[in-house]
């Protein structure tokens, strides 16, 4: 009789291990088959390899022909670009010219614009890397006081391009660059143009 105690308590304990052996492959089933169900995150638009914003100073030489006036200015431009992949990115960024007619008597005239819009990059390793972009916004022009010149402002656009030249690990670029500004300032469209020549950060 304590032979047969004994043989039922061992079918007993060997049953138990066996359910919670099943029991454990079972849960360990169904969470692998949850995490599989799960949807995958998005991918990101922002590439690991490019930094996403860059900020810019320079120089500039812009001539005009507005209002029966041909004369050129020197500027400062400061830009920043949000880049939301490798190659594209949305710009912003100002330009204040300072100059006078030539005309005699000498009229001062100081030029501002200030305008947004795409800028496309082809961006690689090499060392240089050629981009383009295309800006609406508005232009200024501010003159000494006369019977017929003085102050006025325009709808402008500003399309045009340049090449970033990588100085320093990718981080600081030289940049040289060319636009045409368009603006309605007088009687028609007239072209004017600007080449300049700066500094990028990448951060």
């Amino acid at each position: 009789m304590p032979k047969l105690f004994v043989l039922c308590a061992v079918l007993f304990c060997l049953s138990r291990t066996v359910s919670a052996q099943d029991s454990t492959a079972a849960f360990d089933a169904a969470g692998s088959a949850s995490a599989a169900s799960e949807p995958a995150a998005p991918a990101s638009l922002l590439r690991s390899d490019r930094d996403p914003w860059q900020l810019g100073v320079g120089f500039q030489y812009l001539q005009f022909n507005v209002l029966g006036q041909k004369f050129h200015n020197f500027g400062y431009q400061p830009d920043v670009t949000r880049y939301l992949n490798n190659w594209f990115g949305l710009e912003g960024t100002v330009i204040m010219g300072f100059g006078n007619t030539g005309a005699s008597p000498t009229v001062d005239a100081k030029s501002l614009f200030v305008g947004g819009g795409p800028h496309i990059s082809l961006y690689n390793s090499n060392h240089l890397e050629p981009w383009a972009h295309v800006m609406l916004g508005l232009e200024h022009f501010r003159f000494t006081e006369t019977a017929t010149l003085g102050s006025i402002s325009h709808a402008a656009f500003m399309a045009g391009g340049g090449l970033d030249y990588k100085i320093s690990s990718s981080r600081i670029y030289w940049r040289i660059q060319g636009d045409y500004i368009g603006t309605n300032v007088g009687p028609s469209l007239k072209p004017n143009y600007s080449f300049g020549t700066g500094l990028v950060i990448n951060f």
